[in-house]
């Protein structure tokens, strides 16, 4: 059993700055519902605004359905927020006359950019007419896009702090500089050396055999598995490859990668079906 601290490579999880998550290579995920929304309802209620009508403020946050969250894979932030907004708004005229209307933002979601974002400005039932709609139409919509703007800003600023973990030192692990060969020539000594070098720690493998069963014939299945178009649709995702002895090709949108090795004829896997 190694000690704590003398430097073995058993240890070197422990001994890292990411040691819950090296590299930041693993799926992780952070609810980020209850702080948004918190969030949007204290960017919500401080929009006012007055003119020569009068006049308007968000009085009231009265629908805010939704959820957000943060993804973090391989130090790569993926964020995702759906909300449907509904605020109320109070008017008071120069004159001290006092009107009510409604604020919809049906969409605000990780699709749209804040400028595209749908806001609706409605007067509440039975309310007469007023230049106060207007106003909110207009300076009222700009304010609430730019709070919108802020919220996303700071969802993307202040609640991901921590997310992406450091490595030791600052400096990834996982990025193992080059080493530089000196042109001279390999003894068997020297040779055995460099490939220590070059591979670090020795990891146990082993060899794996996988046996699959598909219910089709053998002529569909040799189409699915060397044809581009459905590989991607038998995959669900995209892919590359070159179907002749020696070809490349990409799965899953490069996550599986490989070479043909060998390609049997259709004929020959329907005599061997037989």
């Amino acid at each position: 059993m190694a000690k704590w601290g003398e430097g073995d490579p058993r240890w070197i999880v422990e001994q890292r700055a990411d040691a819950t998550n090296v590299n930041n290579w693993h799926w992780t995920e952070r609810d980020a519902t209850s702080w948004s929304s918190d969030k949007i309802k204290n960017l919500m209620l401080a929009v006012r605004l007055e003119s020569e009508e009068g006049t308007c403020e968000v009085t009231e946050v009265g629908k805010l359905d939704g959820e957000a969250s943060i993804n973090n894979r391989k130090g790569k932030l993926i964020f995702f927020y759906e909300w449907d907004i509904k605020l109320n708004w109070t008017g008071v005229s120069k004159s001290g006359v006092k009107y009510k209307g409604y604020v919809e933002i049906p969409n605000l979601s990780d699709e749209n950019d804040p400028s595209e974002v749908e806001i609706k400005v409605t007067l509440a039932k039975d309310e007469p007419d007023t230049n106060l709609i207007g106003l909110m139409r207009t300076q009222g919509v700009h304010h609430i896009r730019e709070a919108v703007a802020q919220y996303i800003s700071t969802l993307k600023t202040e609640f991901t702090q921590g997310m992406i973990l450091p490595t030791e030192n600052g400096v990834s692990h996982s990025e193992v500089p080059p080493i530089k060969q000196k042109a001279e020539k390999n003894t068997p000594q020297t040779s055995k050396i460099k490939a220590c070098q070059n591979t670090g720690v020795k990891i146990p493998t082993c060899k794996l055999t996988l046996k699959e069963t598909f219910l089709t014939s053998p002529q569909e299945l040799y189409s699915v598995l060397t044809q581009q178009e459905l590989v991607q649709g038998f995959t669900h995702a995209p892919a590359s490859l070159t179907a002749e002895k020696g070809g490349k090709f990409q799965l899953l949108g490069g996550n599986v990668t490989g070479e043909f090795v060998e390609l049997v004829s259709c004929k020959y896997l329907q005599n061997y079906a037989k």
